[in-house]
């Protein structure tokens, strides 16, 4: 397959999301401990973590935007301790701030690097990371989140819009992710080619149907299959 540019999810491909999101939640408690002392006590982190699972429950019309599940998380955690307004701007900056400190695999930035050099990528998220806070922006030409697309993997809007973005086809777009159905089935059924990145070397799930076209260990083994493609594609060409 003949690869003109990538679609890469960001977390867990490119770093382990859940130590800053546990980060995140505790800096968020620590800051209501010392500023809203009253909204902590009736809100401790799993008190809010139900409160959000709850708002994600009712408006499911937000199932693409996490961003505004937590902003009406607060607001309702603040107005059931009898204050009217929250203030948003200060707790989701303590909150965004954590979430977006995360720690590369090893692998990550040296195989970015390596891509970026020879395709366009474009970041492709259901989540709300952000590339400049994360360090990894100057590799992305694009960015594409389920927020701004309207929609979440695996549906195939979010995909489309990617490749609407990168101006190929997504025949030859190959999209890189950890999720077996959120990535590889989401990405094939938009057709998109798919690379899943299997740290852990799991099994492809036979009830998933055909396995993904790329099961790799790393970004560095992409790299590795990518750049030896485009050589014998460039030998076959001498």
């Amino acid at each position: 397959m003949r690869i003109l540019a990538l679609t890469l999810d960001l977390d867990d491909t490119l770093w382990p999301v859940l130590p800053a999101l546990e980060r995140a939640d505790q800096e968020l408690d620590a800051y209501l401990r010392r500023h809203h002392p009253e909204v902590a006590r009736r809100w401790p982190i799993p008190a809010m973590r139900a409160l959000r699972a709850q708002v994600a429950a009712e408006r499911l019309d937000l199932a693409h935007d996490f961003t505004t599940q937590r902003h009406l998380t607060i607001r309702h955690a603040f107005a059931a301790c009898g204050i009217a307004e929250a203030p948003i701007e200060a707790l989701w900056e303590v909150y965004f701030a954590a979430r977006n400190s995360v720690e590369p695999y090893p692998d990550s930035l040296p195989a970015l690097a390596r891509l970026a050099a020879r395709w366009p990528l474009s970041s492709l998220t259901n989540g709300n990371a952000d590339l400049g806070r994360t360090g990894v922006q100057r590799y992305f030409r694009h960015h594409m989140c389920a927020r701004d697309a309207g929609a979440a993997k695996p549906d195939a809007r979010i995909f489309l819009a990617a490749a609407e973005q990168l101006g190929a086809d997504p025949a030859a777009i190959l999209h890189v992710g950890d999720d077996p159905e959120l990535d590889v089935l989401g990405a094939r059924a938009a057709g998109l080619r798919t690379a899943w990145i299997n740290r852990e070397r799991h099994p492809w799930p036979a009830a998933l149907g055909a396995p993904p076209d790329l099961d790799l260990p790393d970004l560095a083994a992409l790299a590795d299959w990518l750049e030896g493609q485009a050589h014998e594609t460039v030998a076959g060409r001498a």
